[in-house]
């Protein structure tokens, strides 16, 4: 048989058919009366549940936050949401102490003690703690891109990664060093910079024992072991271990010059190029031969120089 349930009272969800089945779910339950959700069939044994699980696939949401006003579609949501409010953390790990408003964030946290990785790719196999991680990871394999900046439509595989992209166009720099009050777009960037006041450098090659401040710059350091060179140009084939090198070095192809000395106009496709022919002007000679004490506007010039005192022929062919 078939009876239909009338949500009067939220003035959203009418007319809304769901079953009543005879179902055999055991042996003990032959003749239970169960209501079915006519949308996606799964059983309720009473009315009131099958009501509340309706709003889910309505999405109405029937209670609201007395605070805020923030709607919900269940009763339990509205109480979760509430220690927002109130502050009110009543799961508390039993390790680190750390308190949490919701059960569910807990569980999550725990993962971080435990180690525990409970999604895989199914492609390469990864692992990790949160399903949401192991979400964004897929988009490496698949290329989706599901947020693109409005500006200049460049694609990105997180939502805080265009958040991030979206300030190189505002210039918005909301993360400022206490040390020296430069701004940052990004707080990794904060993060890096602030170890040039500290001269931490977390960061050490495995082969040789440099430490760097950056992880980047670790990665970068590590090609020259490897010999990596990931960054091809689609021109000429060249390749480089930086990205950076490839960048500049396309303007060769391009022609591009776009650092041009105040002075004199003129233009230079690298700004050390364009550093280096800026002392023509200010006459400045920041090398010096540390033997006879001559002055050099650029380092190459004093290599050069230098072999003249260790009798050796400065142009060498290299």
């Amino acid at each position: 048989m078939e009876t239909c349930i009338k949500m009067n009272e939220t003035h959203l969800i009418s007319d809304l058919c769901v079953k009543i089945v005879d179902t055999v779910e055991n042996g003990n339950d032959k003749n239970k009366t169960y209501f079915a959700c006519d949308i996606c069939g799964q059983k309720f044994c009473q009315k009131r549940l099958l009501k509340k699980h309706l709003s889910t696939h309505t999405k109405e949401k029937i209670y609201s936050c007395n605070v805020c006003g923030k709607g919900f579609s269940q009763r339990g949501s509205v109480a979760r949401h509430y220690r927002i409010h109130t502050g009110e953390k009543p799961f508390s790990c039993n390790i680190c102490h750390k308190d949490f408003t919701q059960k569910n964030s807990l569980n999550v946290h725990l993962r971080a003690h435990t180690n525990g990785k409970p999604y895989s790719c199914v492609v390469c196999g990864k692992e990790f703690s949160l399903k949401s991680n192991l979400t964004v990871h897929l988009r490496n394999h698949t290329n989706e891109k599901p947020f693109s900046c409005d500006v200049c439509n460049k694609g990105f595989f997180k939502k805080s990664n265009l958040n991030e992209h979206f300030r190189t166009h505002t210039n918005e720099k909301p993360f400022s060093c206490d040390v020296c009050n430069k701004g940052f777009s990004k707080k990794s960037n904060l993060n890096d910079h602030f170890r040039t006041h500290t001269n931490e450098k977390p960061f050490t090659c495995d082969v040789c024992g440099k430490r760097f401040s950056r992880r980047g710059s670790l990665t970068t350091h590590y090609r020259f072991h490897t010999d990596e060179k990931p960054f091809s140009c689609a021109v000429c084939g060249k390749e480089f271990s930086q990205k950076g090198g490839l960048k500049l070095h396309y303007r060769i192809h391009t022609n591009e010059k776009p650092y041009s000395c105040d002075v004199c106009n003129k233009d230079f496709s690298h700004t050390s190029h364009l550093n280096v022919h800026y002392r023509t002007h200010t006459k400045e000679k920041p090398y010096s031969c540390d033997i006879c004490g001559k002055r050099f506007s650029r380092r190459g010039s004093l290599t050069i120089h230098y072999r003249l005192h260790t009798d050796e022929s400065p142009y060498l062919m290299m």
